[in-house]
């Protein structure tokens, strides 16, 4: 069906997330949580909207985790 959510942040993934990876993550989050690999017309729009939303999050929180031992907080591309 769809490829599983993978970790996002450092060490676990070796380069900095991408918007595209973030993207990934929160479209097979709405697919589960829904239980649709693809909406039906009307539920487009609003299917659209929560990866949106999840992406969003996704960002919020990436950037602002602080990951021990780097000194540095986790950032990513936007």
């Amino acid at each position: 069906m769809c490829r599983s959510i993978k970790t996002l942040r450092p060490p676990a993934l070796p380069e900095e997330a991408t918007e595209e990876d973030m993207r990934a993550a929160a479209l097979q989050y709405v697919r589960k949580v829904s239980g649709f690999r693809a909406p039906a017309a009307h539920n487009r729009e609003v299917f659209d909207r929560a990866v949106e939303e999840i992406t969003e999050a996704t960002m919020t929180l990436l950037d602002g985790l602080e990951i021990r031992g780097s000194g540095a907080r986790s950032t990513v591309e936007g």
